[in-house]
């Protein structure tokens, strides 16, 4: 019988890390006028990190008055302290820290090789920190995709920018894009952008990515068929990734046929039948991203709806795994009519029902979702007994209405 007991055994060495007289290390973290300076035990920190197995070894350290001095500026007091008592007591408590900290711990256990560290401090981020994340989503996205650790994360992020793609192409880092990355995302059928946006991104991008083009040499009006090859050559992987049945004709006529030179002939073909004929292309070109299309509110917004429908938090980054969903327009006031009567007509009977209303001269937009839908009936309707409907209210706990400004965050009302 093995008896294990490793409560008691964190707590005597969260004591000893507190109390102890022993210490043989000095550890200076920090720089400016954030500097700490920690005392701990070399035995514990070799066995518990192999970066201080290492570290603590070498021409790194110096030896006065009989305790090892090691500096590392890098890593900030609060961060190192955290780490410290991780390392002592085999716990990790993150609440009541600031979200920049965490991430920075993040960062650093990379750093100090601290394995077990990375799934749960990704997972905290992500679980409690995700408008921050979005917030600061530009450095967040570069740093954890030069870390091979940060898998979780690295994930989260590529779901965030199919949901809310602005956020990296019209970063000003988007030009530098790692070419695995961006072929990764134009695969995605749920990269909620316009193609022609896409097609526009993709364009400057193989600019700044082709050595004899880039910012230099961005006006094609000047290029040669040398580069006009040397583009080609560097978009030739994703180029079959775009979905061109999704231009508009003018968007065709202005913006892909001038790079006629960069596509492959069989897909330009298809592509050139299709705007001159109408007939699909049938093997090469892929069919339309599933993107959520409305005249009223954008895709990320929809996202937000969503969420809410499934009584998810409106940051939640969905991904190919959560539910899909199919909105169908069934009225529209502009192509129906505004009137009781045409919304009636139309709307009865359908459930579940999403409406959104934008105010005239204005930019507010005020809706509601209920998956009962809605039912009007009038006095003779036959077989009333066959309506479990008629004449009652029908609860719900699922029904909610929502109001909102362009580029305000939406306010959320429960109706039951």
């Amino acid at each position: 019988m093995t008896s294990i007991f490793h409560s008691r055994l964190s707590k005597d060495f969260s004591s000893l890390l507190n109390d102890a007289d022993d210490f043989d290390v000095i550890i200076q973290v920090g720089e400016n006028d954030n500097i700490n300076e920690f005392r701990a035990h070399s035995v514990i920190l070799r066995a518990r990190s192999a970066y201080f197995k290492s570290a603590l070894s070498t021409e790194w350290v110096t030896k006065k008055d009989g305790m090892l001095h090691y500096n590392k500026p890098n890593i900030t007091p609060i961060v190192f302290d955290i780490i410290l008592k991780y390392i002592y007591t085999g716990e990790l408590d993150l609440e009541n820290h600031l979200d920049k900290d965490i991430f920075e711990l993040l960062i650093t256990s990379d750093e100090l090789l601290l394995e077990e560290l990375f799934e749960p401090v990704q997972e905290y981020l992500i679980k409690n920190h995700t408008t921050w994340i979005q917030e600061n989503f530009d450095h967040i996205f570069h740093t954890v995709f030069e870390l091979l650790v940060c898998e979780i994360l690295q994930d989260f992020c590529l779901n965030i920018i199919c949901a809310k793609p602005q956020l990296l192409f019209n970063s000003k880092n988007f030009l530098s894009l790692d070419e695995d990355i961006l072929h990764y995302l134009l695969e995605r059928n749920d990269l909620q952008i316009n193609e022609i946006d896409v097609w526009d991104c993709l364009i400057k991008w193989g600019i700044e990515q082709t050595p004899s083009l880039g910012s230099m040499n961005n006006d094609r009006t000047k290029w040669n068929n040398e580069d006009y090859n040397a583009l080609k050559k560097t978009l030739e992987q994703f180029i079959p990734l775009i979905r061109f049945v999704d231009f508009s004709s003018t968007e065709y006529f202005n913006k892909i046929q001038p790079y006629k030179a960069i596509i492959p002939n069989d897909i330009y073909e298809e592509i050139e039948e299709f705007y001159i004929k109408g007939t699909l292309p049938k093997t090469i070109t892929l069919p339309p991203r599933d993107r959520i299309e409305s005249n009223i509110i954008k895709p990320h917004l929809i996202s937000i709806i969503i969420n809410w429908i499934d009584k998810k938090d409106e940051d939640f980054i969905r991904d190919n795994n959560d539910s899909l969903y199919k909105f169908e327009l069934i009225y529209q006031g502009s192509r129906d009519g505004i009137s009781n009567e045409s919304f009636k007509n139309k709307c009865n009977l359908q459930e579940p029902i999403l409406v959104l209303i934008k105010c005239q001269d204005s930019q507010k937009i005020i809706g509601g979702y209920t998956p009962v839908g809605f039912y009007h009936f009038v006095e003779d309707v036959e077989d009333i007994d066959d309506i479990d409907y008629y004449d009652r209210f029908i609860f719900s706990t699922d029904s909610f209405i929502f109001h909102f400004e362009e580029d305000e965050d939406m306010k959320l009302s429960r109706i039951s």
